[in-house]
């Protein structure tokens, strides 16, 4: 019966922390992304997250996107820096082309900061990719 199961590979989707001026507070915050690089819109992308260590856990985040457009993004949430000691878990499912698919990407503790940034695709800013 598994084997009859079919679990699509999630390609061209990515989970970003980047760090952007805020302009009324004029700070430098850090934000979750999600990107979609591929060539068909995302529908009803929901997400959830999760931060959590030996001895802390964040509150478990859930956010719903009707809509992600292809080669688009959206905004996740603000990212406290607080929470970068811990291990944080983004999990996506979505539709496309009429079939589910599922990842689940981390930020290994601590691994949200300048020396990891790379250039993130379709935001073309820089960013720490999950993994």
């Amino acid at each position: 019966m598994r084997k009859d199961i079919e679990i699509p590979e999630v390609k061209d989707v990515y989970i970003t922390a980047v760090k952007e001026l805020h302009e009324e507070f004029k700070t430098e915050d850090w934000n979750a992304y999600i990107v979609n690089d591929g060539n068909e819109p995302l529908e009803i992308v929901l997400i959830t997250v999760q931060g959590y260590n030996d001895t802390q856990m964040t509150t478990h985040m859930r956010h719903k996107i009707e809509i992600l457009p292809a080669k688009g993004f959206a905004k996740i949430e603000f990212m406290e820096e607080s929470v970068f000691k811990l291990d944080n878990f983004y999990s996506v499912t979505y539709f496309l082309n009429n079939k589910m698919y599922e990842k689940r990407w981390e930020f290994p503790a601590n691994s949200i900061k300048e020396s990891n940034l790379v250039t993130v695709p379709v935001i073309n800013k820089k960013g720490v990719l999950a993994k």
